[in-house]
């Protein structure tokens, strides 16, 4: 009688389709996202997905850099609890010999438990600043020059500090998810009775509900036309579903070297449009100055 050998099947992996591979499932314990059991609640489920879908459109960017970003620098700008600098860490720099991640945070507290986390497990090329966005433009503790800046929902000018900081480091790429964009929502209600008075376009933000939806859709494309006129491709997409997160715009700019002309001339005038020129001295210092344009010749 022909006998059969019984079947073994590998034991299945239930976080197969949850975790990327190689990801240490110890680092996402630590970070909270998988509870003591190595499980995921609803919430670790949808903030994982987000980190790794971002982290899907930078290590596509480091890979680009040279010798694959063997040495690459990366500074991540409102870091928090560093989800994701330690997910990048943890899936690209650590199979390399080189390079380095400086997460920056204002936060005493969660710079303290970053650094003891990258020491328990044993992440040596990543530091911790405590310092503001702002600041971390003049720290010592940073290179010249960094690669890649990102800022994952930075509030408010936090993303304008960190655009700023990616000008003057040269940074070879951006990558932006902005959120709580209130400065230029607050110049629109307070210039709204002018506004009002002079064009017939500031009743897309008479009501408040619309001056906040509006502030938040001018500060990001006033922030693309800026990234484009000092010398950046920019690219706006969605970081997952709405269903996810509302704060879901995502900007990526990758340095060209050559100043937009269009955009340094539309960049002023949207400012100018929306009773906004104040901020070229402040917020978009950096942009070129617009070209006078050419008056037509006097006809004999």
């Amino acid at each position: 009688m022909k006998q059969h050998k019984a079947r073994t099947t590998a034991p299945v992996n239930p976080l197969a389709d949850e975790v990327r591979p190689g990801q240490s499932v110890e680092l996402l314990k630590e970070l909270h996202i998988l509870t003591r059991e190595g499980k995921l609640n609803q919430d670790s489920r949808r903030k994982l997905k987000q980190v790794y879908h971002l982290y899907q459109f930078i290590e596509k960017l480091l890979l680009e850099l040279p010798q694959g970003g063997e040495g690459a620098t990366l500074a991540d700008h409102g870091a928090g609890k560093s989800y994701l600098g330690f997910i990048i860490y943890d899936l690209f720099f650590k199979s390399r010999t080189g390079g380095h991640i400086y997460g920056i945070e204002t936060r005493p507290e969660l710079v303290q438990k970053s650094r003891e986390l990258a020491t328990r497990l044993g992440f040596e090329r990543m530091a911790f600043l405590n310092v503001s966005v702002a600041e971390s433009t003049q720290s010592s503790d940073l290179p010249d020059q960094i690669d890649v800046v990102t800022a994952l929902h930075a509030c408010d000018t936090a993303t304008d500090d960190a655009i700023d900081f990616g000008l003057k480091k040269q940074a070879r790429y951006l990558v932006l998810v902005p959120c709580c964009q209130a400065e230029i929502a607050r110049s629109l209600n307070a210039n709204k009775a002018l506004s009002l008075r002079r064009t017939p376009l500031a009743e897309l933000w008479r009501h408040p509900l619309h001056t906040r939806e509006m502030g938040s859709q001018i500060t990001n494309v006033l922030r693309c036309l800026y990234l484009e006129s000092c010398g950046y491709q920019v690219t706006v997409t969605e970081l997952v579903g709405w269903e996810h997160s509302m704060k879901n715009e995502l900007i990526i700019a990758k340095r060209t070297g050559k100043p937009n002309r269009a955009a340094v001339q539309r960049l002023h005038a949207l400012l100018q449009e929306f009773g906004l020129t104040a901020l070229l001295a402040t917020r978009y210092a950096m942009a070129p100055a617009a070209e006078p344009e050419l008056q037509p010749a006097p006809t004999a």
